[in-house]
C-alpha cells in the first residue's frame, strides 16, 4: 500500500492553476514585446516626419536666401562655393544628387554630399531625395523616402494627409492593404 502512494506522488505533474499562471505570464511578456516594437516603430515614423518637416523647412529657407530652389539653382556654384555644379533654373528639382549638397554647403541641413553619388537617409535606413516627381501621378517638388515599410508609409500618410496612398500631398507606390508591397516609396509634396 506504501508502494502505491509512493508511485502517485512520485507521478505529480503541474496543475491547471500552475500551467495557467505560466501561460498568463507568457502572454504578459509577448505584449510587452509587441508593445515595445510598436513604440520604436512609432518612434522612427515621427523621426521620418521630423525629417520631412525639416528637410521642407531648409528647401524654403534656401528659396528665400538664393530665390532659387536646391539642386535646382543655376548659380548654385556662387550661392553656395565649392559646388559640384548648377541646376537648370527650371523651377523643378531635376537635379536631386545635387539638391542635399546645396543645402549642406549654404548651411541649411547638416552633413556632407558630394553632389553626384551620396543621398541622405532616413531613420528606417532607406534613400531620401528632395527630388521633381513627374511621373508619380503629380507633377511637383518633395521629398521622397525610399524603403519603407508600408506601416510607416501609411501612418505617415495619416499623419500628414489623407490616409490614401493615391492622393493628396503624401503619396506611396502602392495602395495600402496590399500584401505584395512589403517595402514602398513615399513622397511628400511642398
Amino acid at each position: 500500500m506504501q508502494q502505491k502512494r509512493q508511485r502517485k506522488t512520485a507521478q505529480r505533474g503541474f496543475t491547471l492553476v500552475e500551467i495557467a499562471i505560466v501561460l498568463v505570464i507568457i502572454g504578459l511578456l509577448l505584449g510587452g514585446v509587441l508593445k515595445g516594437q510598436g513604440l520604436i516603430d512609432s518612434a522612427k515614423v515621427k523621426n521620418i516626419i521630423q525629417q520631412s518637416n525639416s528637410l521642407s523647412a531648409a528647401v524654403n529657407a534656401y528659396q528665400d536666401k538664393f530665390r532659387a530652389l536646391p539642386g535646382d539653382d543655376a548659380l548654385g556654384t556662387s550661392h553656395v562655393p565649392n559646388s559640384a555644379g548648377n541646376g537648370n533654373g527650371d523651377g523643378q528639382i531635376g537635379e536631386y544628387a545635387l539638391a542635399p549638397q546645396h543645402l549642406a554647403l549654404g548651411g541649411f541641413i547638416t552633413g556632407s554630399y558630394n553632389g553626384t553619388t551620396q543621398f541622405m537617409t532616413s531613420a528606417q535606413g532607406g534613400a531620401v531625395y528632395i527630388y521633381n516627381d513627374a511621373v508619380g501621378g503629380r507633377a511637383g517638388n518633395g521629398i521622397r523616402f525610399d524603403n519603407l515599410p508600408e506601416s510607416f508609409a501609411e501612418q505617415i500618410d495619416n499623419k500628414l494627409d489623407d490616409g490614401v496612398a493615391t492622393t493628396g500631398s503624401v503619396r506611396a507606390t502602392a495602395p495600402y492593404g496590399n500584401t505584395s508591397a512589403i517595402t514602398t516609396r513615399t513622397a511628400v509634396f511642398f
